[in-house]
């Protein structure tokens, strides 16, 4: 089998869990480089558990799969690959509750990141060179928390701590970023500011983004392809504006509008009656 083009590339994975049962069943994708890709589901469906696989924080079941990343092997036959921590200096996650060292500056936090580029002596001591200090300044400044950057982050607002995440991920030099529920615990404008900033990453920079979101209309908004798992298997991979209101009340069922964050009622009166409706314009979140 030629190697594949994409820097995603998932077949046939399948993941059980001893107490909960079976969280993925036999999922194929691949993700294109530049991709920016919104990975949706109810509850339970299997997102969480398909980026951790795919970072290599936990092996798949024991049966003929593969996980590449970048082209490298992240697991095969739920085997974790030896090369991972190598794979992983490449592949930035974020995650829901932001990871960030509370008692620690902002700016601290962010050259964290680098820590896999720089010598072992280097990294024990936390030693930064002037240049790479610049880097992270320039990192927060692009997604707007240069003023931050003394703060411990703790202090910070829970969107001002994800976009520092971002800023951490960034001068790891990351590839791909890999976003867990990155606004779940958000309000509506900090999610806002979150996927802009992502989206940005995305498009000016080139980075390929799996980001697995329960609001449909941030998917709909940000991301151009979305793929939703149901019950842990693909359900729907393809155009964000494709998704009907008839497939969206198959993934999540016929009360859908719970999974929409905007504040208008009428948008979501639309939705709970859309029972004769088949197109999606009207899903779109208003800009």
């Amino acid at each position: 089998m030629p190697p594949s083009p994409a820097v995603i590339d998932v077949r046939n994975i399948s993941k059980t869990f001893r107490k909960s049962g079976k969280a993925l069943n036999q999922v194929t994708l691949q993700v294109e480089a530049g991709e920016m890709v919104a990975l949706i589901g109810p509850s339970g469906a299997g997102k969480s558990t398909l980026l951790r696989l795919l970072s290599g924080l936990v092996p798949s079941d024991t049966a003929p799969s593969t996980i590449t990343l970048l082209g490298h092997l992240v697991q095969r036959n739920g085997h974790i690959a030896s090369r991972i921590r190598a794979i992983r200096t490449e592949v930035g996650f974020i995650f829901q509750q932001f990871n960030l060292v509370g008692r620690l500056p902002l700016m601290t936090n962010v050259l964290v990141g680098m820590l896999p580029r720089v010598p072992l002596w280097r990294s024990l001591i936390r030693y930064f060179t002037y240049r790479e200090k610049q880097e992270a300044m320039e990192a927060l400044a692009r997604v707007g928390m240069a003023e931050f950057a003394a703060q411990r982050a703790s202090t910070l607002s829970g969107g001002q701590q994800q976009r520092g995440a971002m800023a951490r991920a960034m001068v790891q030099h990351a590839r791909i970023i890999l976003a867990d529920e990155p606004i779940a615990s958000l309000d509506p404008e900090s999610s806002r500011n979150v996927m802009e900033s992502l989206s940005q990453l995305n498009q000016k920079e080139g980075v390929t983004i799996l980001v697995s979101l329960h609001q449909i209309d941030f998917a709909t908004r940000y991301c151009p392809r979305a793929i939703a798992l149901k019950n842990g298997s693909v359900v729907y991979d393809g155009p964000s504006d494709q998704l009907t209101v008839a497939k969206l009340q198959e993934i999540y069922g016929p009360n859908i509008a719970e999974f929409y964050d905007q504040p208008e009622p009428a948008s979501k009166s639309v939705l709970n009656g859309a029972a004769t409706s088949t197109a999606a314009p009207e899903l779109q979140a208003a800009p």
